[in-house]
């Protein structure tokens, strides 16, 4: 393993240390835990891979607005900035 440090909140780190505790777990285990987990989320979650996805979907059934096959690029670039 390769030792790092970071900079958390009061608040991150008293919570971080509540959770450890409560889990019966080190704080150093949680946090490996949870960064494996966000960077296993950032690859499930490539934005132009749902966007590839959603584009093929496009048309395919009734929404009840009247423009979203003319405006699909739009309407899902609203929906992934919001």
């Amino acid at each position: 393993m390769i030792r790092t440090q970071i900079q958390l909140t009061e608040e991150q780190a008293r919570a971080l240390k509540e959770h450890a505790r409560q889990v019966d777990r080190s704080m150093a285990d949680v946090v490996r835990e949870s960064v494996t987990e966000y960077l296993a989320r950032q690859r499930t979650f490539d934005r132009g891979e749902l966007t590839r996805r959603a584009r093929e979907l496009a048309g395919a059934f009734r929404s009840g607005e009247g423009a979203l096959a003319e405006e699909h690029d739009r309407f899902l670039d609203q929906a992934f900035d919001s």
